[in-house]
């Protein structure tokens, strides 16, 4: 009970937060509406105006504070026009609709998990010839670093001109991007799971004359599940990262990254934040998912 009210606690304050910074942020924009509609704002000149503190006109202008929190396309949304905004594009929708962020979700989520998919094999079958093979930790590890320090959003346009140049279109390079991300994250805590087992645990079954692959199967591998599964949280979420990206530079018209690109074009923060959100709450359910998996993992295998 004391962990839930410490989270409400928490949650209650960064909204208070939120909604004290919409004033700021707004403010301006409230003021020039007003004075397009021929209010009776403060009697300053606009230079004079611009010169003055976004609190202090607040103070003048007790109609501004309300206002902020209600503007069509503010700079900073208020937290319940993001709400009402998830609500009418969720559960107001048809979820075929195309304005439904249930449908752009599900378009993004495909490619995220296609991509995660890849980028696990890769990095598990990276991690198992890293740890077996001196010669593959020296000379492929080190490149596998490297290739995290590209920017994405610099390498997502090459991934996909090249990928479309050879006919590769739709799904697979954002899921091409996914995978790049993901498989990172696999292959380092992979290859500290596979090397866990400590010395006297490797020379006990080397006395029981066990082969290298008995090794694997009964040793090294059931030692890893607990770093396989943090390294997966990790990967999942750079994964949708990677499908969102994949879809800005192709002006993609489905999934999250396409809402993002619609509300960017047209001055639509609301639906930006709500498409933020949206991303949120999907990463943090794929997170959940695998927590719930790696509970019943470890637990089957008397580790937990």
């Amino acid at each position: 009970m004391k962990s839930v009210l410490a989270v409400l606690t928490v949650v209650a304050a960064l909204v208070a937060l939120w909604y004290a910074a919409c004033v700021p942020m707004n403010i301006k924009g409230v003021l020039t509406e007003a004075e397009r509609a021929g209010a009776e704002v403060e009697p300053a000149s606009p230079r004079e105006r611009r010169e003055a503190s976004a609190f202090g006109l607040v103070a003048k202008n007790g109609f501004a504070i309300p206002a902020t929190w209600a503007q069509e396309r503010p700079r900073l949304p208020a937290p319940h026009q993001v709400v009402i905004e998830l609500w009418d594009t969720t559960v107001a929708q048809n979820i075929t609709s195309k304005r439904s962020l249930v449908y752009h979700g599900w378009v993004t989520l495909s490619a995220t998990l296609m991509g995660f998919v890849i980028g696990t094999g890769l990095g598990i079958l990276l991690a198992v010839g890293i740890v077996h093979s001196r010669v593959m930790d020296m000379s492929v590890m080190p490149w596998a670093i490297v290739s995290q320090t590209i920017p994405i959003i610099a390498l997502a346009p090459m991934i996909i001109v090249v990928l479309y140049s050879i006919g590769i279109q739709g799904i697979i390079p954002k899921a091409v991007i996914s995978a790049y991300l993901s498989f990172f994250p696999v292959v380092v805590g992979m290859v500290k799971g596979l090397r866990s087992p400590d010395a006297m645990q490797l020379d006990l079954l080397r006395t029981y004359n066990a082969s290298q692959s008995q090794g694997f199967w009964k040793l090294r591998l059931p030692a890893s599940m607990p770093y396989l599964f943090a390294s997966l949280k990790i990967g999942i979420a750079a994964s949708l990262v990677g499908a969102i990206v994949g879809e800005l530079p192709t002006g993609a018209v489905a999934g999250l990254g396409a809402r993002l690109l619609a509300g960017s074009y047209y001055g639509q923060t609301v639906q930006i934040w709500s498409a933020l959100f949206a991303a949120a709450i999907l990463a943090a359910s794929l997170v959940a998912l695998l927590g719930l998996m790696e509970r019943k993992v470890l637990k089957r295998m008397g580790m937990a």
